[in-house]
């Protein structure tokens, strides 16, 4: 008897179903811009060399490969939140500010989904239309049996509909979780300038939302990584709680190590260590610890000066290669005529350029 043969047909989609398509293209002429890596001129990906310099400092330094903790390595996490909201040696005391160690931000996503839904009995999660393709299938997976999209792009204009963003999340029911990219926005490259912020978080404060931050390209939009967090600090500093998923894939060119970090933000301590073990036991229930050497090495550069400086120096040389790249690409369409205006291009910020190709064009191409 195979029982599996009564499992749902599924075919795949997304971009896992272009990069099947693209390894399978025997054209020698073929270029990979399916996944948001930093490539080296001939293509093949490239790495920090800071990185492998730190990566080198942390094999030399292991003497054994126990098991972590099921939240992870604290130097790690709260070198992570200090990147987002400065020094927080005081909160961090005081617990009320934590991190949780997770397999990248997809994982912190994951888990902070789980928490809310499991221990804050959250039904409701609004997102940007469009967003990144998973931030709708973790929730669900999560329980969440209320997904919403809030209006985010306008494609006419090709800029973002504000006003129907805050007549959304104004109509969103009360503890409704609000996905919120911080800056570099996944995938119009579209980011609230700071007053719109301040119109979300007033939204925000007096409908009861609860803010999940999604960042995964932390000074990547303008540049400097602490404009990148500004949108974080103002939430924090109007005295929200609130959820942050941090991921280092790209700030590091450390994709395949899965390096994230849960930031958890409160507004009192009183409860850390119960709340710890709610998240203790979500990890132990899904992977069970996570992993120690992309960790240990992002830490040995946050927490190094020296290696700080030589990684926050190349990294601002590798944002800024790529902002005269997009101006370059910009560039080369008006040049040889393309009918259209192509400003779009140079008015979105961080690793995407949104095109607005109808299916049409894309099918000539």
């Amino acid at each position: 008897m195979v029982q599996f043969n009564n499992v749902p047909l599924v075919q795949q989609g997304g971009y896992i179903s272009v990069n099947t398509a693209f390894q399978n293209d025997i054209s020698p002429l073929k270029i990979d811009l399916i996944y948001g890596t930093f490539r080296s001129e001939d293509g093949s990906p490239y790495l920090l060399p800071v990185v492998k310099k730190a990566e080198q400092m942390i094999v030399n330094d292991i003497s054994s490969h126990n098991y972590l903790s099921p939240t992870g390595i604290e130097g790690f996490t709260k070198s992570a939140s200090k990147l987002l909201l400065g020094d927080v040696e005081k909160q961090w005391k005081d617990g009320t500010i934590f991190g949780v160690q997770c397999v990248g931000g997809t994982g912190a996503i994951k888990i902070g989904a789980e928490f809310l839904s499991r221990h804050m009995n959250c039904t409701t999660v609004y997102y940007p239309d469009p967003t990144w393709e998973m931030h709708g299938t973790v929730f669900s997976f999560s329980g969440f049996s209320n997904k919403f999209k809030y209006r985010y792009l306008n494609k006419e204009t090709k800029l973002i509909d504000f006003e129907g963003l805050c007549e959304d999340m104004s109509n969103a029911p009360i503890d409704s979780v609000v996905i919120l990219h911080a800056c570099g926005h996944n995938p119009t490259g579209l980011d609230l300038t700071k007053e719109q912020w301040r119109t979300v978080s007033e939204i925000m404060k007096e409908r009861k939302l609860i803010p999940f931050f999604d960042i995964a390209y932390q000074g990547m939009a303008s540049g400097d990584i602490e404009e990148d967090a500004w949108a974080i600090r103002h939430f924090y500093n109007e005295g929200f709680e609130f959820l942050c998923a941090q991921s280092f894939s790209k700030m590091f060119t450390m994709y395949n190590e899965r390096v994230g970090n849960l930031m958890v933000v409160l507004k009192s301590g009183c409860n850390i260590d119960s709340l710890k073990i709610h998240f203790e036991k979500i990890i132990r229930s899904l992977y069970s610890s996570p992993s120690n050497h992309g960790a240990r090495t992002v830490f040995k550069i946050l927490s190094d000066p020296e290696l700080y400086d030589e990684w926050l120096s190349s990294f601002t040389a590798m944002i800024f290669q790529a902002m005269d790249l997009r101006k370059a690409f910009r560039k080369a369409i008006e040049e040889i005529g393309t009918p259209g205006k192509w400003n779009h291009i140079t008015d979105q910020k961080g690793m995407f350029i949104l095109l607005h190709l109808t299916s049409i064009y894309v099918d000539y191409i």
